[in-house]
């Protein structure tokens, strides 16, 4: 074995390091899937940085130097790199149609931390506010590992997304500070109850692991979880972020979010069935842990237990599968009921975004530790 291989991205202590350690390789076909800009795909953010960079985070000082202190402290440098641990996996041999979905789920992945990395280290970089600066350096920094883990899993199967390409080349969509705190928030908490999710319940079935990646979920989602906390005291800096109007825009992300996840979850039958996982009772796990959670800062939880709420999941993962039906048929025809199955999956979503939320009292600090 050489001893003097390049170093790792695990560890890497800037976002720069981890993506300059990358190995590239040519697999245009997972570049292409991490390209794709759809209501289901991950996307890369911009936003207004100069309002970020004023943000004063002295009301919650106690809070933030705690939480800075613990990710300086970089408990999981080194973590995110194959060791002995690492089962070695016969892609040839696996069966088609879970190998399909788990390279789904990987490039997807790959692409959502890496979208996370990206808005971070503009931020860094266009920033003059330590405090900020000095945050999103950190979460770019955990993001690129991630991001870079996930490509070395993908690497075994012979391909991998070119991260640089995708920085220069994919579609950037525009957010106002507020939004990318909310979506952000939100996909790092429900990140961190997907990951915790699935790892207890392999803990508690490991013969259902079929892939040695899922040994690492739990400090990855405690990465996922320290990011959610920041954006919690990011949120909690200025009142009028979760009140007033701002209170609507918070029930919208929440459907949008949780919805989006069940539907995409229910695109991939192989993959939770090899799990031995079934997508409606993950998806309510997840929501349920991540509802939880978010008291700490929105004012308003979704009510999940509804007699609507499940009925109209469902009607959208209906209308999904017509969608991509239509698509693949192509004409006049697929257009015409492309066009039919939006308009169903847009009423059950307005259907889900009027069940009545359910009110809550934001407690004075929001500091939470990891609780499952």
């Amino acid at each position: 074995m050489n001893t003097h291989a390049m170093p790792h991205s695990a560890d890497a202590t800037t976002a720069e390091e981890a993506l300059a350690r990358q190995e590239v390789i040519d697999s245009s076909m997972a570049t292409e899937v991490a390209m794709q800009n759809t209501l289901l795909t991950p996307r890369f953010y911009t936003t207004d940085f100069d309002e970020m960079d004023a943000i004063d985070v002295s009301g919650v000082r106690k809070d933030w130097d705690e939480l800075i202190g613990r990710m300086k402290s970089d408990p999981n440098k080194g973590h995110f790199k194959k060791n002995a641990d690492w089962d070695e996996i016969d892609w040839d041999g696996m069966e088609p149609k879970l190998k399909a979905e788990f390279i789904d789920f990987l490039i997807s992945s790959c692409t959502a931390e890496f979208s996370g990395c990206v808005l971070y280290k503009e931020m860094k970089r266009r920033g003059k506010n330590a405090d900020i600066t000095t945050l999103f350096q950190l979460m770019a920094r955990d993001e690129a590992r991630h991001a870079g883990f996930i490509n070395d899993a993908l690497r075994e199967a012979g391909i991998a997304v070119n991260l640089g390409f995708l920085t220069q080349a994919k579609k950037y969509t525009y957010f106002r500070p507020k939004f990318i705190y909310y979506a952000t928030y939100l996909s790092e908490k429900i990140g961190y109850a997907r990951y915790i999710t699935i790892f207890r319940h392999l803990e508690a079935h490991p013969e259902q692991r079929f892939h040695p990646i899922f040994k690492w979920f739990r400090e990855w989602c405690n990465d996922e979880f320290s990011h959610g906390e920041a954006f919690a005291l990011l949120l909690k800096t200025d009142p009028k972020l979760t009140s007033g109007i701002n209170k609507y825009w918070i029930k919208f992300f929440l459907t949008a979010v949780y919805s989006t996840m069940s539907v995409r979850d229910h695109q991939r039958p192989a993959f939770h069935a090899a799990l031995g996982v079934d997508p409606t009772w993950y998806g309510q796990e997840v929501f349920r842990k991540t509802s939880e959670i978010s008291r700490q800062v929105f004012p308003l939880t979704l009510d999940i237990n509804h007699p609507r709420w499940q009925p109209n999941l469902d009607r959208m993962q209906a209308a999904n599968a017509e969608i991509s039906a239509a698509r693949k048929a192509g004409g006049v025809g697929g257009w015409l009921r492309r066009q039919v199955a939006s308009a169903k999956a847009a009423a059950a979503f307005v259907s889900l975004m009027t069940i009545p939320s359910i009110p809550n009292a934001v407690p004075e600090t929001t500091r939470l530790v990891p609780a499952y």
